[in-house]
């Protein structure tokens, strides 16, 4: 018995769940054939899900179909939940991509096909709905070659069983559909290139080799809906799929959490390694052998300690649809929820699995979570007075105060213009917090923020799908009714230039500081963090301590608050007391050694403060506040002076990052001019034809080429997400229904209305007390603070250089 554990994708409506019925039906395991549309599908268990038709988290079946065992995971179409489709990937030994005979490849589609290509999943196409009227079998698969792959190929129909006898059963090319796709396919892989020229075929095994290794992709045609070419599709699983082999050694990776009815907390997770027994204790622990995804390294080889924990696995269930059976022992290759599990996250690896790396696709909208009897049209009504208020103050005038007094008195009159949204009392504000935790949980991308400075709940959602979902689950699970605010764009923060920031937290009986070096990363790389102090500098418990401090908190910027991304974070120094250091001081000394950093690069300084001689670092560094010489027009030299990798602009040496969107646009030939105009009215770029532009600055991108067809044309590029959000109902409008936009997430770029961001966000770093840039001194037996410009006159430990 061959075991696989497959998973099935696709873009929405294009009858994903449908085929997994179909599967169902056609192995005997339902009686009854449901339909999504009747709300009556075996896969969707849920009420929301049965409600609107779509499936909104991944569910498990069991497909037995002669010598094939399957464990089918059902996964949702909707762009919305797509970070929820990318976490079962890891978990997948097979991929069925279900590609709707109509529509064609979409742009969701384009995405779940780079996400495989991503985490390497072998893959299966079923072109369904091929009994709708349109439906053409050719134009379908030059467009599945000309869109995902040109290793797409109708593979031959064979028995299941052959080769079982111990002979290599030979694939000859007149049993091919076409002739010429067997050759076609032995030029896909050296291999089968040198089985076909010696035997005029190609060896199952090799086929089986090549769709392993993704050299090859089968593809297969019907209608789930009416259980055509699902016989033939089933058979074709089961010959041409192979079993990974599976180490003794215990591995496992979890790829989701969730909540049974009677609230018992369920970690789902595929076993890669060993046997999973009900009963045992699971832990986190791992040796530094092991890597661990985003955590970062030691210089030693080891990881940034993590809390370790360490529980029983109460019950291990196998689920198929809504009902499960309890197991004692699942082997290696299975899926399985396991209950008693409260430390685990999604991504998480146990044993000798890792940590999955960060997911590829982000949330790039953020909402305020309101009572729901908020006037929401009088809330964005005062908003834009806001921003014009801020945009009127932040307007000079002539002769009446310098510049300086001009930007605090601009950044009052905002602040004081900043609407307050209505509040929930302090037992709904516990009850609506407790359950965010809870969803956030089972998708850690929700990533529930309670901002003190503001007194409001942000949560980051993919759209506005997600969002009507968690408003009816706190409605239906938890009791509770909330609206959601206007979103607004997701934004980040980065540096250009390097400089090492300080923390001193020395009040009364306590005493800290810690140096560390923040310098730009790649785009997209996140925050990393490493040290480069020795041991007989600083003691290794307390370089491990400032290293789990600053793994710990996402960071926040100095210009609108947002969190800090792309950049390294290296333990440079640091000094502890014998007797009056305690854990919780090098956590002040590291949070505000970060912010002291960042303040500093705001003000135009880089590398480390170089003061020229006779002038103080404070003084230096409020020159370089005020427009005058900043570090670095001073250049490096051998002494650790300052150093840069870029010039300053308006707000020194940290930008704001925004999200772009990847998209696709399809307009009639007539209206192509319409869509160029607003693509760079909206400062993205783009190209014609099916490749998007590289380009990431504004305007249009030189080069064109050809559209699809006679009567459409086809641009391709990327755009400000800010710009692009609700461009769809444009497009519609202007091509009375024509038009087709599909947007994916990009990654982020440099903010292209910085000023406007950063003036509109009203935020003041030096206010926000829970992340100050300040440090904390004693003399005389108390302690003092000492602004952020000022500490590196008085800090302890000398700066690395």
């Amino acid at each position: 018995m061959t075991h696989i554990v497959a998973g099935i994708l696709a873009h929405v409506d294009a009858g994903k769940t449908t085929l997994s019925e179909a599967l169902l039906y056609r192995s005997g395991r339902i009686r009854k054939l449901g339909r999504v549309d009747h709300g009556d599908a075996f896969l969707d268990t849920e009420s929301l899900e049965k409600q609107r038709g779509i499936t909104i988290h991944a569910h498990q079946a069991s497909v037995r179909c002669g010598n094939l065992d399957l464990t089918l995971l059902d996964t949702p179409g909707h762009v919305d939940f797509a970070a929820e489709t990318e976490r079962v990937l890891r978990v997948l030994d097979y991929a069925i991509l279900v590609v709707s005979g109509t529509d064609g490849v979409q742009g969701h589609t384009e995405t779940l096909w780079r996400l495989l290509a991503r985490y390497q999943v072998p893959t299966f196409i079923f072109v369904n709905k091929m009994d709708a009227a349109g439906a053409d079998r050719a134009v379908a698969l030059a467009d599945l070659r000309r869109r995902l792959s040109d290793a797409v190929y109708e593979l031959p129909m064979i028995a299941p069983d052959s080769g079982t006898s111990g002979s290599v059963p030979l694939i000859e090319a007149a049993q091919w559909r076409q002739a010429e796709d067997a050759e076609n396919v032995a030029t896909l892989d050296e291999s089968a290139m040198d089985e076909y020229l010696e035997t005029g075929g190609i060896t199952l095994t090799r086929l089986r080799t090549m769709i392993a290794e993704r050299k090859l992709f089968p593809v297969y045609f019907g209608s789930a809906l009416k259980l055509d070419g699902v016989d033939e599709f089933m058979i074709g699983l089961e010959t041409y799929v192979r079993e990974p082999q599976w180490p003794a050694a215990f591995g496992a990776r979890i790829y989701k959490i969730s909540h049974d009815a009677q609230h018992n907390r369920l970690t789902w997770l595929k076993v890669t390694g060993g046997t999973l027994k009900a009963k045992a204790l699971l832990t986190n622990a791992r040796d530094s052998s092991v890597p661990s995804g985003g955590v970062p390294s030691q210089p030693d080889g080891g990881t940034v300690p993590q809390s370790v924990w360490q529980e029983k696995a109460d019950q291990v269930r196998v689920y198929n649809g809504a009902k499960f059976d309890i197991a004692t022992d699942i082997p290696a290759g299975s899926v399985c929820a396991v209950t008693g599990l409260t430390h685990t996250f999604p991504g998480e690896g146990l044993g000798m699995e890792p940590d999955a790396e960060s997911p590829s696709i982000q949330p790039v909208l953020t909402y305020t979570v309101l009572p729901p009897d908020t006037d929401l049209d009088a809330l964005a009504e005062r908003a834009a007075a806001a921003r014009t208020a801020a945009a009127v103050a932040s307007e000079p005038e002539q002769g009446t105060e310098s510049d300086g007094e001009q930007s605090k008195n601009a950044e009052s009159d905002a602040e004081a213009a900043v609407p307050l949204a209505p509040a929930f009392d302090d037992l709904t504000l516990h009850k609506v917090i407790t359950a965010l935790r809870e969803l956030e949980d089972e998708d850690p991308l929700l990533h529930v923020v309670w901002q003190e400075r503001l007194r409001e709940v942000h949560v980051q959602l993919m759209g506005a799908v997600q969002l009507e979902i968690i408003q009816q689950e706190l409605h239906d699970r938890f009791g509770l009714d909330v609206v959601f605010g206007p979103g607004g764009i997701l934004y980040r923060e980065t540096i250009t230039a390097p400089i090492e920031g300080v923390g001193h937290f020395e009040p009364l009986r306590h005493y800290a500081e810690a140096h560390i070096r923040l310098e730009p990363g790649e785009l997209g790389s996140g925050v990393r963090i490493a040290t480069a102090v020795s041991e007989n500098v600083l003691d290794r418990n307390w370089q491990r301590l400032i290293m789990t401090h600053l793994g710990e908190r996402e960071h926040l910027g100095v210009l609108i608050g947002a969190p800090l991304t792309d950049v390294k974070l290296t333990l440079v120094g640091g000094r502890a007391h014998l007797k009056h250091t305690e854990g919780g001081d090098f956590r002040q000394a590291t949070y505000r050694a970060v912010r002291q950093g960042l303040m500093e690069l705001r003000a135009g300084v880089s590398g480390r403060p170089s003061a020229a001689e006779g002038q103080t670092e404070a003084e230096f560094v409020k020159e370089a506040m005020s427009g005058g010489a900043r570090s670095g027009d001073r250049g490096s030299d051998s002494d650790g002076g300052a150093v840069t990798t870029g010039h300053a602009g308006r707000y020194g040496y940290c930008r704001v990052l925004e999200p772009w969107y990847r998209f696709r646009l399809e307009v009639p030939q007539d209206m192509v001019g319409r869509a160029m105009s607003d693509i760079q009215r909206m400062a993205g770029t783009f190209e014609m034809g099916d490749d998007a532009g590289a380009g990431f600055g504004s305007g249009a991108a030189a080069s064109t080429g050809s559209a699809t067809d006679a009567d459409y044309a086809v641009l391709t590029g990327e755009c400000p997400v800010s710009e692009m959000r609700d461009y769809a109902m444009d497009v519609n409008a202007y091509t009375h229904g024509r038009g087709r936009l599909s947007c994916t997430f990009a990654g982020y770029r440099p903010c292209h209305d910085e000023e406007r961001v950063v003036r509109e966000a009203h935020y003041d770093p030096e206010a926000d007390l829970e992340n100050t840039p300040d440090s904390v001194f004693c003399a005389h037996g108390a302690g003092y603070p000492v602004k952020w410009y000022k500490v590196p006159e008085f800090a302890h430990v000398e700066y690395a250089g």
